[in-house]
């Protein structure tokens, strides 16, 4: 059987030194199977095509993402759009997305999915009504380390849950870093750009997601603490939500932007009636298992052993077989984005192919994880304008 044509990606932002661009077009072009090749890099028009013409590589330029949608639908089938991937500022996701979405093309989105609820309701609506893929870019769940500790801890290997501890701590923004006018501070300090919370929407989504994913249970009620540091910022700057989960546990969903030292420290404290699990971000390639009255247990990628006293004969193949470099030599940054590119493609031949594709959230978030990170945000700060009162979070679109 011959091998399939690569699927063909259409940015959305990218240009003038856009940091996150990079990273995702590097996990496009890394399987072979998956090319950029065209892009609406900037919203004004001129500078969008001096940026495409720039490009490291040869791409197709378009003034707006209006004309590279529209021109999608006259272009030969092998030149059209297989997906777009936005990486813009958070308020310029929405309108993208839902013109893509009703063109028939799928989206790869930059989290958080929107600014607002509403626009987040919207877009659920439209792929539900489309039945089009549609995924969120949470990195960490590309880390196959990520979906190990998914297969524990929903296995039942640590027990009943008790607590959990997620959390995303940087230190860059400690000074008012935005008066330097710098590209990736800017926007993200600004409530009409960034939405409600400036740090629980940029990275707490992240600690949230890692939550839920790994746990499975999802957040019922909080008492959130937005709060801001650094003079003059409109929006927090640290971001702190105590939180009722599903099932009767408790979590702390911590971020902050203004704590020096931290780069970008994400991770997780899983903690059950039999056991403790541990992930770090920074160290993607192992988890820490901790059991009563036992040494630790360090697990590293490549290198676990079903039938070891811990981890069951049984282990899911599909999982135990995904690594494929051997251990020592590390999966990082770029290898997350690639898995979940990877597992987009899959789902967008699918769909293509007229066959059935689940999008469920196992292998990289999908749009309602994004609605569910933007009714915690909203929910947070609700509680954090009435003093931390214990709120509850919507029901589930």
């Amino acid at each position: 059987m011959p091998s399939p044509r690569p699927l063909n990606v259409g940015l959305v932002g990218g240009g003038k030194g856009a940091f996150i661009v990079h990273p995702h077009q590097k996990a496009i072009h890394f399987d072979g199977t998956r090319r950029v090749v065209a892009g609406a890099l900037f919203p004004d028009p001129k500078i969008a095509l001096e940026e495409a013409a720039n490009w490291p590589y040869p791409i197709k330029g378009y003034g707006s993402y209006d004309e590279m949608i529209a021109a999608n639908a006259t272009l030969p089938a092998d030149q059209k759009l297989d997906y777009i991937l936005t990486v813009t500022p958070n308020f310029v996701h929405f309108d993208p997305a839902m013109k893509a979405l009703e063109a028939g093309i799928p989206v790869f989105c930059e989290k958080p999915l929107t600014v607002t609820l509403e626009e987040a309701e919207k877009i659920v609506q439209k792929v539900r009504e489309k039945k089009i893929p549609f995924g969120v870019a949470h990195t960490s769940l590309g880390h196959w380390t990520s979906r190990f500790s998914r297969y524990l801890v929903q296995a039942g290997l640590l027990g009943d849950i008790r607590w959990v501890d997620a959390y995303y701590l940087q230190g860059w923004l400690a000074t008012k870093l935005e008066d330097s006018r710098q590209q990736q501070d800017s926007w993200r300090v600004d409530p009409k750009k960034a939405g409600g919370s400036g740090c629980g929407g940029d990275i707490g989504t992240h600690a949230l997601m890692q939550l839920r994913y790994v746990t499975g249970l999802e957040v019922s009620q909080v008492s959130a603490n937005l709060e801001i540091f650094v003079k003059g910022r409109p929006i927090d700057d640290h971001f702190t939500a105590y939180c009722h989960l599903s099932n009767g546990a408790r979590a702390l969903v911590r971020a902050s932007q203004i704590s020096i030292g931290h780069l970008n420290d994400l991770g997780i404290e899983v903690c059950g009636t039999k056991g403790t699990l541990i992930w770090r971000q920074e160290e993607p390639e192992a988890i820490t298992i901790k059991l009563m009255g036992q040494p630790d247990r360090v697990y590293y990628r490549g290198a676990v052993s079903p039938g070891d006293g811990f981890i069951p004969k049984d282990a899911p193949a599909d999982l135990m077989a995904e690594p494929t470099i051997p251990p020592g030599h590390p999966e990082a940054f770029h290898d997350a984005f690639a898995r979940l590119h990877r597992c987009f493609e899959a789902d967008v031949r699918k769909y293509q192919a007229g066959e059935p594709f689940s999008c469920d959230g196992s292998k990289y978030a999908n749009v309602e994880d994004g609605w569910m990170g933007m009714a915690f945000i909203k929910t947070c700060i609700e509680s954090s304008n009435n003093q931390g009162a214990w709120t509850a979070l919507p029901a589930k679109v």
